[in-house]
């Protein structure tokens, strides 16, 4: 087991990941936080401004930090990593990237959340080198907490989920956010098209979990021939258009996330 983790850079990301370890239950001793710009840790949870400050009583680091930041800070934090696992949410950054920034890690894992986490929610993807059976199953049932962890054994594949599962929420809210402006163009007031929307995916969403058929499937339960959700969804599903603007949106961020890495 993951006995102790220190989180370096506990911005959105790694706040909302503290947060879902906290609301499962996991002891707040389990929990250290390196950042210098943290005004406000969760009782119970250990903060530090400055490497030096770090006891070393952990047994695994978590980079929060931005990916762009890892060759000006991973110098400083070798110490901190020596005979850890190091796992990392820098987006784009490869395990081979992990591994020549800290060479004196135990193991490099990859790991990509959501926000979600903050509820215990998420997909986590992760991927990782050097575990044994024993740590790569304690890393696991740490990050499963937040939801849903997936191991990817395909590291080429980790731009895109991290398009589809880490991103993904960004866009599901700009659709929402449409889906109400959309109501609001044609007459509706806004406060009514906005509860209505947000309402309308939730309970979508909820329905898709539970549901024994796929998306579609439910998409023509709800769509009768000659009705008025079919109409809607003959505008969708028109040269495949919903499908061919979400594949340009995958592509295009998990391209960044290529990029990324070519930049550090």
């Amino acid at each position: 087991m993951i006995e102790k983790l220190l989180i370096i850079g506990c911005g959105n990301m790694g706040g909302a990941m503290l947060a879902g370890w906290l609301a499962a239950g996991l002891p707040p001793e389990r929990f250290s936080v390196l950042d210098p710009g943290m005004e406000t840790i969760p009782e119970g949870v250990a903060l530090y401004r400055d490497a030096g400050e770090v006891p070393g009583t952990h047994d695994a680091v978590m980079l929060g930090f931005k990916p762009q930041q890892l060759g000006m800070l991973g110098p400083g934090l070798q110490e901190l990593t020596a005979d850890r696992t190091v796992c990392s949410l820098l987006a784009g950054i490869t395990l081979a990237q992990l591994a020549s920034a800290f060479p004196q890690g135990a193991a490099h894992v990859r790991v990509m959340p959501n926000l979600a986490a903050r509820i215990n929610k998420s997909p986590v993807i992760l991927a990782e080198s050097g575990l044994d059976a024993e740590a790569r199953a304690a890393t696991f049932a740490l990050f499963d907490t937040l939801g849903s962890a997936v191991w990817l054994e395909d590291e080429a594949r980790f731009d895109l989920v991290t398009a589809l599962a880490g991103s993904g929420p960004g866009f599901v809210y700009r659709f929402i956010d449409a889906l109400a402006g959309a109501a609001v163009d044609l007459g509706l007031d806004e406060p009514t098209a906005a509860k209505l929307a947000l309402a309308t995916v939730e309970g979508a969403s909820a329905l898709a979990a539970g549901a024994d058929v796929g998306p579609a499937a439910l998409a023509d339960r709800v769509a009768s021939p000659g009705g008025m959700t079919r109409e809607g969804l003959d505008v969708l599903d028109e040269g495949s258009a919903l499908r061919r603007l979400l594949s340009a949106t995958l592509r295009a961020t998990a391209d960044k996330g290529a990029e990324l890495s070519r930049g550090t």
